[in-house]
């Protein structure tokens, strides 16, 4: 998995490609989990994973949960169907907001 994260507009955003898995999964955490801190903006940009199996869930809901306990906003842009169709079934989706892709989130975040 490639990850490389940029700021701009007082927003990070994170570009996940690649899969999301047992093997890219720690790497992912390791990045992305101290970005989410008090007051932060954080935009993962999915619209380039291929695949996440369980442990990506897994760092989904870690991400969400430093996100809520520390009082940044995460959202996820350019979810595939089938990433939206696994998180929807393990009820991971409704903790998120989604944008189709980085653009609408980038204007919606700015308000």
């Amino acid at each position: 998995m490639e990850i490389t994260i940029t700021t701009r507009n007082q927003l990070t955003l994170a570009t996940l490609v690649g899969e999301l898995d047992g093997k890219t999964a720690p790497t992912a955490q390791e990045r992305i989990v101290p970005l989410c801190q008090g007051g932060s903006r954080v935009l993962l940009d999915m619209s380039q994973v291929t695949y996440m199996s369980s442990a990506g869930l897994r760092l989904m809901l870690l991400l969400y949960r430093q996100a809520t306990g520390t009082g940044a906003t995460l959202a996820l842009a350019g979810l595939s169907e089938d990433l939206q169709d696994t998180m929807s079934a393990t009820g991971f989706l409704t903790y998120f907001t989604l944008y189709d892709t980085v653009e609408a989130a980038e204007a919606a975040l700015a308000q």
